[in-house]
């Protein structure tokens, strides 16, 4: 199949800035369109056989809309920005039948209760993830430089679609935050101490400052336990594994005999609707979430609403 051409399709998009998370999954989109072909090289398809994988993918594997439109991004991205080929329109494709699924929120009091039955880092973690908004990925990338404590706000970086907001700095874990920014801190300063110390950086910023990966601003707030040996053979302290975070949140959500289908993202979620109920507008909350449409961040009014969209019953009515 060409293992060189996975390799330019990685090294473009570690040039652009994707995340890792983004590079991996599309990866393995571009290697199943392939290996749906028969291994056939894509210079030698086209918009035919894209829109016979896109159709194969909901006639035979029953993938929901956002999967199928990942899959379409990938192979866009491999003839547009690796193979620099211009597809054209692919045409009508067969398109997964959509039904509007509604996130799973937490109250305020069982948003707590999770909180309350986590310790150490997995509890700061899901309380930015709850008091400020963010994603997972967002949250554990954070880099102690992110922090604006005289402004209250939260920089992320390079955010889903490749872009930066501000989001608040909830205060009330201001002082556990300085805390474990210390701790990362002197876990950087005791790696210099022993020859290590530095840390990934975005590619452009890796060339342009090249000392700038050993310095403390640039070092993640929740550093993995151990070092890491990348593919460069340098020595690297990586952010904490998402799921260290994953495994512990989920437990907390059982601690507390909750019993909603529920992980990390439910407290990103229950930020947005909890802001709805104190009346915010829609369309600040759409920026701290970082929504590219205000259609994405509509969907919490509807999980505002009373069952039968806030109608009241009329068994309900007083005789």
């Amino acid at each position: 199949m060409g293992k060189k051409l996975l390799e330019r399709v990685s090294e473009t998009l570690h040039l652009k800035h994707y995340s890792s998370r983004t590079e991996k999954s599309y990866l393995q989109w571009i290697k199943r369109f392939i290996l749906y072909h028969d291994k056939t090289h894509p210079e030698q398809l086209g918009a035919r056989e894209i829109r016979n994988f896109l159709s194969h993918l909901v006639e035979d594997k029953n993938v929901a809309a956002s999967t199928q439109k990942q899959a379409l991004n990938a192979i866009s991205f491999l003839y547009k920005k690796v193979l620099n080929i211009e597809i054209g329109s692919i045409g009508e494709i067969e398109k997964p039948k959509g039904y509007k699924k509604l996130p799973v929120v937490f109250t305020h009091s069982e948003a707590i209760l999770v909180i309350h039955n986590l310790k150490n880092e997995t509890r700061l973690i899901a309380s930015l993830l709850y008091g400020a908004g963010l994603r997972l990925s967002e949250c554990i990338s954070l880099r102690i430089k992110d922090i604006d404590f005289s402004m209250s706000q939260i920089v992320i970086r390079n955010a889903k679609g490749q872009k930066d907001r501000v989001t608040l700095l909830p205060d009330s874990i201001i002082p556990e935050l300085k805390l474990q920014i210390n701790k990362a801190a002197l876990v950087h300063k005791q790696d210099l101490l022993n020859g290590a110390g530095l840390v990934s950086m975005p590619n452009a910023l890796a060339k342009k400052f090249p000392t700038a990966s050993k310095s403390q601003g640039w070092q993640y707030i929740f550093p993995a336990a151990n070092l890491s040996e990348d593919n460069d053979n340098k020595t690297r302290r990586h952010h904490i594994n998402p799921s260290v975070v994953q495994k512990a949140v989920k437990k907390a959500i059982k601690d507390a005999k909750i019993l909603k289908h529920a992980g990390c993202h439910t407290l990103r979620h229950s930020f947005a609707t909890n802001l709805l109920q104190n009346g915010y507008d829609i369309r600040t909350i759409q920026e701290l979430l970082g929504h590219k449409s205000v259609k994405t961040t509509m969907i919490y009014t509807h999980v505002l609403n009373k069952g039968g969209l806030g109608v009241r019953s009329p068994l309900d009515v007083a005789l």
